[in-house]
């Protein structure tokens, strides 16, 4: 009985293994093929983000909403930076920058916010001067004034040589804010984590480059309204490419590594720079302080 057990395991395992791998990937005769699931695959494809259990407010003990800054230089955070250079990867590879903006142009994306606290709803239409940035070079200018007659009368266009346009990609991406909350579940006994929103933190497209410009928050997005789109893109996953890991499932089980930057509190939720000003190692050992202050909520539940 055990022995049927584990290979009904192991079958499951193999399962999901080609589920997640890249379809069609040894069957393809041509290089269209790649990618396209059989019919077969289809028909038994039940491929759905692992959904939340529903969380009553009587069975929250405690709980604590925290805010995070990921910072995509980090080794660990590369699965959400790369790929930067789309131009030389499979069509199935997009960082996670790429996945949330296409999204968002495309309509499928409409929980996108000004703020944290889901505030003031944006459309891509509000950002896009933060996505793209066009401006006359200083030539292009001298052009315009040596010809002004000509080019306000249209007999002459100005030539796209002289035209500076910018935009705003993956490469430029400095980080993602993170906010999310935990939470002891007096049900279960244990403590859990539940991630609420994420917002990339990038210099505004008329910056990019410039390493000394100032970042700002692009924009917010509702965690739980995008967990289907968030599935069916895949992350690269370096030890098994032959079973990416989905942005969801990475988000979720808090593969990255993240610092905590602001927790709620009564002085109106500031952020600990606020009250640890100037000194970058006292900031970092206050994240820490919270961390571990978040840690102790699940042992100080079993202490009489």
């Amino acid at each position: 009985m055990k022995i049927k057990n584990l290979l009904s395991v192991v079958f499951a395992v193999a399962l999901s293994a080609s589920t997640f791998a890249q379809s069609n990937l040894l069957n393809s005769k041509t290089p269209d093929e790649i990618g396209k699931k059989t019919p077969a695959q289809l028909i038994s494809d039940n491929d759905k983000p692992l959904p939340y259990g529903y969380v009553h407010d009587r069975d929250v003990l405690m709980g604590k909403t925290i805010w995070e800054f990921v910072d995509v230089d980090e080794r660990i955070n590369f699965p959400l930076y790369y790929p930067i250079d789309t131009a030389f990867v499979g069509k199935e590879r997009r960082s996670l920058f790429d996945v949330l903006v296409k999204n968002i142009k495309n309509g499928k994306i409409t929980e996108v916010y000004a703020d944290d606290y889901f505030n003031t709803k944006k459309t891509f239409k509000d950002m896009e001067s933060s996505f793209t940035y066009v401006d006359t070079i200083d030539a292009g200018k001298d052009e315009i004034n040596n010809y002004y007659d000509d080019y306000k009368s249209g007999k002459k266009v100005l030539d796209p040589q002289f035209i500076n346009k910018k935009e705003l990609d993956a490469s430029y991406i400095s980080g993602y804010k993170i906010k999310g909350y935990w939470y002891f579940d007096k049900r279960q006994g244990e403590l859990k984590y539940r991630l609420l929103a994420l917002c990339p933190v990038t210099p505004e497209a008329r910056d990019a480059g410039n390493d000394k410009a100032d970042v700002i928050d692009l924009f917010w997005v509702y965690f739980p309204s995008i967990r289907d789109i968030l599935h069916e893109s895949k992350a690269f996953n370096d030890k098994n490419s032959a079973m990416p890991i989905t942005f969801d499932h990475l988000l979720n089980s808090r593969r990255f590594s993240g610092e905590i930057y602001k927790e709620e509190n009564v002085y109106g939720d500031r952020a600990i720079e606020q009250y640890m000003k100037d000194n970058s190692q006292n900031q970092l050992m206050e994240s820490e302080r919270v961390k571990e202050k978040i840690r102790s909520f699940e042992s100080d539940m079993w202490n009489y």
